[in-house]
């Protein structure tokens, strides 16, 4: 089977031949160069009208060549239907249908992001990974649940590529920025910025701000872009080590034009090699933009029957991966395993041993982050666990006693509770009970910051919190609401039956918390990407 692939969601005009039985992928580009600053989408189209017949035409010579007999020997047509730009993707996909019709073949409508996941599980041969997607507009962190790749956690704002450049262009260095951060970060030294994750969730804008003012304020540019990378990419190698904690799964792929950065790299491959995971991360020219992963998606999807009629084929810019029906892969596949073994529960940021009637808590030192931000994270992560522990139980919320804590070592002893994790008896009851405890502590004037069902314990009778290292004291209801749109997430993420679940917890907070915090609550989960 041979496939040809169109992208052009943005800057990248490509196409691709794709053959199934050698695996060989032939890709050609274009890619658009904006003169200034970013990417200009009047621009980006205008290239792309130029670009992506001559892109198809060496392309189509290439497929003409190596036909086995006369013709083409083409037997579908995929392309980039969306996310993206949306002057961009109207040139691709008028393309595609031409294409597909001049040659009779059936047409494939390729979502962007989940071939960015594809092509990295495709070329590793793992079974069903993590997938950190960081690319321009973009950063998901997805996962294979229920007929679909679930979103785990995003970005609240914009994607990882998109905010480093919106600080090079404050330096007026000319697109695309996260190369030329890169080479600069090589000659400095770490500077501290600001490092926020929720969750599962992460924000860059106060990162971007706080650089900006850092260069202004006579601090070297070089030492601005080695903190800057050491901070951003901690934070992805820190939520994608807490994916593979609620999932249980031991696999990660990277995807993204972000992806070619060597830092970004090698913290993720010391990450999974420090927690015995295995690591992925496809070729430069697979990780950017390109056709080569919507030719080979598009072979899976025409494998399967997935092709669309013309008049069904329009383009959405706003089409996110969770949308899409996965119907190459098996619906009783999944990425959620069960992580624990051997009395030891390894997850994100610790690992937990349980003795007797007391659970050892330890902090392990990252050897993915520098020393600096890994020390502090420990140290601040360890006293807010213990504090903001003790403040749950004196507002009735049931948590473990504190027994010992040395922030130092990272280590705190904690009373045993429960007999497993939310995330092995999820029902509806003890969902609603999660809820009643955040709306406890959230009117007490703190979060839990990381509420997901690893966090939560469970016996006979009773649901605890536990895990409240990322908390902190605050009134704002867009951190109490974040605390609810956590938990939702790690619950669609890795239940068999989401829906009665998330309304239970809904309505256990609308018994005893703030009506504010739930309209919040649905403001953030339309702020996700191509909400």
């Amino acid at each position: 089977m041979r496939i040809v692939g169109i992208e052009g969601t943005a800057w990248a005009a490509s196409a691709a031949l794709y053959d199934t039985e050698t695996d060989e992928v032939v890709i050609e580009s274009d890619p658009y160069q904006p003169d200034s600053g970013g990417i200009h989408p009047r621009e980006a189209a205008e290239h792309m009208g130029t670009a992506i017949p001559d892109v198809v035409a060496t392309v189509l010579d290439q497929a003409a060549e190596t036909a086995d007999g006369d013709g083409l020997d083409v037997d579908a047509v995929a392309f980039s239907r969306g996310p993206g730009l949306g002057p961009c993707l109207r040139i691709v996909g008028t393309a595609a249908r031409a294409l597909a019709q001049t040659l009779s073949v059936p047409l494939v409508g390729v979502n962007h992001m989940v071939a960015h996941l594809e092509i990295g599980r495709h070329q590793s041969g793992f079974d069903s990974p993590v997938c950190l997607n960081a690319s321009g507009a973009n950063a998901h962190l997805l996962g294979y649940h229920n007929g679909r790749y679930r979103i785990l956690g995003e970005t609240m704002d914009t994607g990882v590529g998109n905010a480093i450049d919106k600080f090079t262009r404050h330096l007026d260095w000319s697109h695309p920025g996260g190369p030329k951060v890169e080479q600069r970060a090589k000659d400095g030294d770490y500077y501290d910025l600001p490092y926020v994750v929720k969750g599962m969730d992460f924000s860059f804008s106060g990162i971007m701000s706080a650089a900006k003012d850092a260069v202004d304020d006579g601090v070297p540019v070089e030492d601005v872009c080695a903190g800057l990378q050491e901070t951003i990419f901690g934070m992805l190698t820190e939520v994608a080590e807490r994916a593979l904690s609620l999932t249980g799964t031991d696999e990660l792929v990277l995807g993204g034009g972000v992806g070619q950065n060597a830092r970004l790299r090698a913290m993720l491959a010391s990450m999974c090699e420090q927690r015995g995971a295995d690591f992925y991360a496809p070729e430069p020219r697979f990780l950017r933009d390109n056709a080569g992963m919507i030719a080979v998606l598009g072979a899976k999807m025409y494998a399967a029957g997935d092709t669309l009629d013309v008049a069904d084929s329009s383009v959405d810019p706003n089409f996110r991966p969770d949308e899409v029906p996965v119907t190459w892969r098996g619906e009783e596949e999944s990425v959620v395993r069960d992580p624990s073994a051997s009395g030891t529960i390894r997850g994100a940021e610790a690992t937990v041993t349980f003795e007797d009637d007391r659970v050892i808590k330890r902090r392990v030192p990252k050897a993915y982050r520098h020393p600096a931000l890994d020390e502090r994270l420990r140290a601040e992560r360890t006293r807010a666990e213990a504090r903001l522990t003790s403040a749950a139980r004196r507002v009735g919320v049931p948590t473990p006693v504190v027994y010992d804590i040395d922030p130092q070592d990272g280590t705190l002893v904690f009373e045993y509770v429960g007999h497993d994790d939310l995330a092995a008896a999820l029902t509806v009851d003890r969902c609603r009970a999660v809820g009643r405890h955040l709306a406890a502590i959230h009117d007490a004037g703190f979060v839990h910051g990381d509420p997901t069902t690893r966090n939560v314990r469970v016996g006979e009778e009773r649901t605890y919190l536990v895990d409240f290292g990322l908390g902190y004291h605050t009134g704002h209801v867009e951190d109490h609401a974040m605390d609810l749109h956590v938990f939702k997430q790690s619950v669609a993420g890795t239940a068999a039956e989401s829906a009665p679940l998330l309304d239970a917890f809904e309505a256990g907070y609308a018994a005893a918390g703030d009506a504010e915090v739930r309209t919040r609550l649905r403001a953030i989960e339309g702020r996700g990407r191509y909400q």
